[in-house]
């Protein structure tokens, strides 16, 4: 196993991490316990020493049975626990007081190794500020409650640069991959922390499993160059390419997957210069299948319809690149508004008189449509 040293802590971390949020499941929806102890222990057993839980994952299933794990094996002390403040859950003091008190109990544990506040963005953050939340946890690291204080991120980068300047934070967490390079943090916010002295742990490394397969002929691309590595490496490999990256974490469900990654983390490579257009050939040709050319820039809402129609279109493009029908279906059905989907189109033509990109939106939003109904018909 590779390991590395967390910043100024002096922690040597495996540049792996065990993200535990996507165990595998019994048909209840329950942590499939067994199999989800293997997979722990083969990680364990083979020098993976950070483990990353949280009060939601498996609707607050999985801390109980990380702690659980640690603590009959005996192996608490010989690893790393991270765990997060649910920040959505906190209106009040005494609700992050009570909240941490609980993940303890969970973890059957008296100290947490990285606490993160969970899923920052800026109304969050100011909100924790506020009530007094971050102080409150530097008191818990004062006490040894809290080993290592950080946050984990979603929102824009300048609220990223604001977020990592406020105090002096033992590490952070942000979603960081070769297709995602200008999202959120991203590549400018890698800088930052690098510049600032504070590591980073990287969630999202194979873009929740997008990177990891593509359609034959994108696969083809690395599998040519590379016969004997996967294509979900590349994704690993090129984060870990990073040298302000300590731990890059992997949602591992099932032990092919484990094993695969552990190939790659044992005597861990960086991306040659030889490799580096390799990726980039694969960010362009995947790039080129988008359906349509929306850049997200929301000069076309609100719509009298209702129609979100940079949230349909990324949507749709998404699924054209990484041919992901769950995905697409759950995000298109399930996380949007039945009022915010393009059946709602009045076809008046006003967001296409307001596009800098004169897109034919009327007719990319049947288009998109349609092809949502029939990834759902053929379920």
């Amino acid at each position: 196993m590779h390991y590395r040293i967390m910043g100024k802590t002096g922690l040597e971390t495996s540049l792996l991490g065990y993200g535990c949020m996507r165990f595998p499941t019994l048909e209840n929806g329950k942590i499939d316990r067994l199999e989800a102890t293997r997979l722990l222990l083969k990680a364990y057993e083979n020098g993976v020493n950070y483990f990353d839980t949280a009060w939601p994952y498996h609707g607050g299933e999985s801390e109980r049975f990380v702690g659980e794990f640690f603590h009959t094996t005996g192996l608490r002390d010989k690893v790393y626990l991270a765990t997060k403040l649910p920040l959505w859950a906190v209106d009040k003091l005494e609700d992050a007081e009570r909240i941490f008190s609980e993940q303890l109990e969970h973890l059957k544990t008296d100290h947490i190794d990285f606490y993160l506040l969970h899923a920052v963005n800026a109304a969050r953050f100011d909100k924790m500020v506020e009530l007094g939340v971050v102080k409150l946890l530097e008191g818990y690291k004062e006490e040894g409650k809290i080993k290592n204080l950080g946050f984990s991120f979603h929102d824009s980068y300048e609220t990223f640069e604001r977020v990592i300047k406020y105090r002096d934070w033992d590490f952070c967490q942000i979603q960081f991959n070769y297709m995602d390079e200008d999202i959120q943090a991203g590549r400018r916010g890698y800088e930052l922390a690098k510049d600032l002295g504070i590591p980073l742990v990287i969630m999202e490394p194979a873009k929740g499993g997008a990177l990891t397969n593509y359609a034959p002929d994108v696969n083809r691309i690395f599998t040519d160059a590379e016969p004997d590595r996967s294509v979900a490496s590349w994704a690993f490999r090129w984060v870990g390419s990073f040298r302000n990256v300590k731990v890059i974490l992997s949602g591992m469900t099932k032990m092919e997957q484990l094993e695969d990654n552990l190939k790659t983390f044992d005597n861990f490579e960086p991306l040659t210069e030889e490799e580096s257009p390799i990726v980039d050939k694969l960010v362009a040709t995947v790039r080129s299948r988008t359906f349509n050319g929306c850049t997200g820039c929301r000069y076309c809402v609100p719509c009298p319809g209702g129609v979100e129609i940079p949230r349909v279109f990324r949507i749709w493009n998404d699924y054209g690149m990484y041919n992901n029908a769950g995905s697409a279906k759950w995000a298109y059905f399930h996380d949007m508004k039945p009022e915010a989907r393009a059946d709602n189109c009045l076809e008046c033509g006003v967001c296409e008189t307001a596009c800098p990109q004169g897109l034919s939106i009327r007719e990319n939003l049947k288009a998109a449509h349609s092809l949502f109904e029939s990834l759902q018909k053929a379920e």
